[in-house]
């Protein structure tokens, strides 16, 4: 199966209402780009980037959601909520609110669930602390959160897996190519294993962790590599654009 690349941008806590104008610019350099494009903005600018990428294929997601739908859950945003403001995907389970905010594999399941039944695709995130990887520990660590993170029913219109090395996060680092490699292609296999290998074919699975315009071409070409997901060199339409011509291939 051929799967279509998806260039995802992650800002994290970074944007105010004029970097609606990076958005602005990658709608028009980009009407109809040969690769899926993903900007996860912080939830204030959601609505407004939705109308900042009207006209375009440039698709808007979350970076977390509640596990309820509404209720008495101050500071949190539901995923029907991120859907009512344009999002078509959320990020969960990402390793800094797996770290900052205690979350655990469990309840990035719950999470995704409800992610699901919003209607959106969950971008669920694993990875490797430093000290794991050094203990050779990777592969157990990463299938378990793969088998621990997402819930029963998956498919891939609904679920993409990013892995994530969370040693490799914002620090310039990355893994060597045949490491990228091993991991990705033994979490298509844990996919395979639970929800079968033509489901698994079609999960994308994007590597994440200082993904940048030099280094963007070279790992998308690498063997079940279906993308990025990105985090500084999101914020910027001029490196973001490299890396979206990369994914276009």
């Amino acid at each position: 199966m051929t799967r279509r690349k998806l260039a995802a941008g992650n800002w994290k806590m970074n944007g105010l209402r004029t970097a609606l104008a990076e958005i602005e610019t990658l709608r028009d350099s980009f009407p109809e780009p040969a690769c899926d494009v993903l900007i996860c903005p912080p939830a204030t600018l959601l609505a407004q980037s939705a109308l900042a990428a009207a006209g375009s294929s440039i698709r808007l997601g979350g970076q977390d959601c509640h596990v309820a739908a509404s209720g008495a859950h101050t500071g949190d945003i539901s995923a029907t909520m991120l859907s009512d403001s344009g999002a078509t995907h959320v990020i969960l389970g990402h390793s800094e609110r797996r770290a900052d905010h205690g979350e655990s594999s469990a309840l990035v399941a719950q999470k995704t669930k409800a992610a699901w039944d919003a209607g959106l695709t969950a971008v669920v995130c694993v990875g490797e602390t430093e000290a794991e990887r050094d203990a050779g520990h990777t592969l157990d660590i990463v299938t378990t959160q793969v088998a621990e993170s997402i819930p029963d029913g998956a498919i891939a219109l609904t679920t993409v897996v990013a892995y994530e090395p969370v040693w490799a996060i914002g620090t310039g680092r990355t893994p060597t190519n045949p490491e990228i490699e091993e991991v990705h292609t033994a979490i298509r296999g844990a996919l395979a294993r639970r929800f079968g290998a033509d489901v698994a074919d079609g999960i994308r699975i994007l590597y994440g962790g200082s993904v940048k315009p030099g280094n963007a071409a070279e790992i998308f070409a690498l063997r079940d590599v279906d993308g990025g997901l990105v985090g500084g060199a999101s914020l910027k339409a001029s490196d973001f654009s490299e890396i979206i011509r990369a994914a276009e291939g």
